[in-house]
């Protein structure tokens, strides 16, 4: 284990029984490689911070806030931990709770574009299920879900 991640490793262990709804939600969309191929991990240490999900192929990151993030105190904390995921490499992208409620496309399509168009591979993935015979001249649209 990391020295750094000392701390962060069992916290993230923990945040992953007890994802907040929200949380809960994008990751249905998210798991399984859904994501044009792209794998996230959840509650995902990074350094002394614990990212709520993370690809490390795009060295991407999601951050889904909630009201607790709105105090004066929590904006400055947002933003050093932003600052040191940034240094190290990381694009961050921060979404609201109440964006993945009322807007889980929209929130999907930022995260779509925040990604390389094609999967980590450098194709276009297959659905699950499919061959390549299957995928002749088709690709995985950013609205199709893998169930």
């Amino acid at each position: 284990m990391r020295t750094e991640e000392t701390r962060s490793r069992p916290l993230a262990k923990r945040l992953r029984h007890d994802m907040t709804k929200a949380e809960t939600v994008l990751w249905t969309r998210l798991k399984g490689r859904q994501v044009n191929g792209w794998r996230f991990r959840r509650q995902h240490p990074v350094g002394p911070y614990v990212a709520d999900f993370a690809c490390l192929e795009a060295e991407l990151i999601l951050e889904v806030d909630g009201a607790t993030h709105s105090a004066e105190r929590d904006v400055r904390h947002d933003a050093r931990r932003t600052a040191y995921l940034e240094a190290n490499g990381w694009s961050v992208l921060r979404v609201w709770n109440t964006d993945i409620y009322e807007n889980l496309g929209g929130v999907m399509d930022m995260v779509f574009a925040a990604l390389p168009p094609l999967g980590p591979s450098g194709h276009s993935p297959r659905k699950r299920g499919e061959t390549s015979a299957d995928a002749n001249g088709s690709s995985l649209n950013k609205g199709d879900v893998n169930v």
